[in-house]
C-alpha cells in the first residue's frame, strides 16, 4: 500500500471515529436518528414514484429554461434602448445648441447652456 492509500485510510478511520465519539451525546444521536428517518422515507418516496420525481426535475428544468430565456430577451431589450439613446443624445445636443444660437435673450441662453451642460455631462 502505497503512502498516498495510507493517508486517505487514516482520514476515513479518523472521521469515522470522531462520527462515532460524537454519537456519545444523547442530543446528537437524536438529531441523527432524525435525520436518518427523514433521508430514508424520501429514498423510499423517490423509489417507489421514480415517475413523479422525474416529470418534477423535467418540469423545474424547463421552468430554469423559460426564465433564462425570458432574461435573455430582457436583456436583449435594455440593451437595444440603451443603444438608441446613445444615438439619440448627440443629435440632442445639437438641437439644444442651435436652439441657443437662435435666441439672443441672455436669460434663455442661461438656461440652454445649463441645459447643455447637463446633457453633456451625462
Amino acid at each position: 500500500m502505497t503512502r498516498n492509500n495510507q493517508f486517505w485510510k487514516g482520514i476515513l478511520l479518523g472521521a469515522i471515529a470522531g462520527g462515532a465519539i460524537s454519537l456519545l451525546d444523547k442530543q446528537t444521536r437524536e438529531v441523527m436518528k432524525d435525520n436518518v428517518q427523514k433521508a430514508t422515507s424520501k429514498v423510499v418516496y423517490i423509489v417507489r414514484n421514480p415517475n413523479e420525481v422525474t416529470d418534477k426535475v423535467k418540469g423545474t428544468a424547463a421552468k430554469i429554461k423559460n426564465t433564462f430565456e425570458q432574461v435573455s430577451e430582457d436583456i436583449s431589450y435594455i440593451t437595444d434602448k440603451v443603444d438608441e439613446l446613445r444615438e439619440l443624445t448627440p443629435q440632442v445636443a445639437d438641437l439644444i445648441k442651435e436652439t441657443k444660437d437662435t435666441f439672443s435673450d441672455n436669460e434663455v441662453e442661461d438656461l440652454l447652456d445649463e441645459v447643455v451642460e447637463k446633457q453633456l455631462v451625462k
